[in-house]
């Protein structure tokens, strides 16, 4: 059966010039720079895959559900500098997730939630294969459960039902 959802990460664009702000201005915008001490506990929302050791990064608040609904959601995030926009393949989901405890929480097309679990990561695949059974599911929203933030969208594939 081929995967019918796709895990991608968020847009670069809009974080590229807090990088070039001083401190004192990122504090303006809610955002802290951050080097990473560690090659994991960084996980950038930008390419799915945790910061290595001495990178830097924003942390920043996010509007990462800016639905008209009650489920409308924001919460902080780690940015890295310079960090290129991934789209996973169907039915991937890499390392970046499945180290981590996750709260999986699916969305219809009017962004109400309709279903949402905590997982292992390596259990990931197989509740998004249960969750896009399901052809109310539009979306789904991946977060990282100890802390709450905000992981990554998992969209169901074009034409897949």
């Amino acid at each position: 059966m081929q995967p019918i959802w796709q895990l991608s990460g968020i847009a670069q664009q809009p974080f590229e010039r807090l990088f070039e702000l001083p401190d004192s201005q990122l504090a303006s915008h809610g955002a802290v720079r951050r080097i990473a001490d560690a090659d994991v506990g960084f996980p950038c929302r930008i390419s799915l895959e945790d910061a290595r050791s001495g990178e830097e990064l924003l942390l920043l608040p996010f509007e990462h559900h800016p639905a008209d609904s009650p489920y409308r959601a924001s919460g902080p995030i780690f940015v890295r500098r310079g960090a290129q926009e991934r789209r996973l393949a169907p039915g991937d989901v890499p390392p970046y997730v499945t180290r981590r405890l996750i709260s999986v929480r699916a969305y219809d097309a009017a962004a109400m939630m309709v279903d949402a679990t905590v997982c292992e990561g390596a259990a990931v695949a197989a509740e998004l294969d249960r969750l896009f059974i399901d052809p109310a599911i539009a979306y789904v929203h991946l977060h990282n459960a100890r802390r709450g933030c905000f992981s990554c969208t998992v969209t169901r594939l074009s034409g897949a039902s």
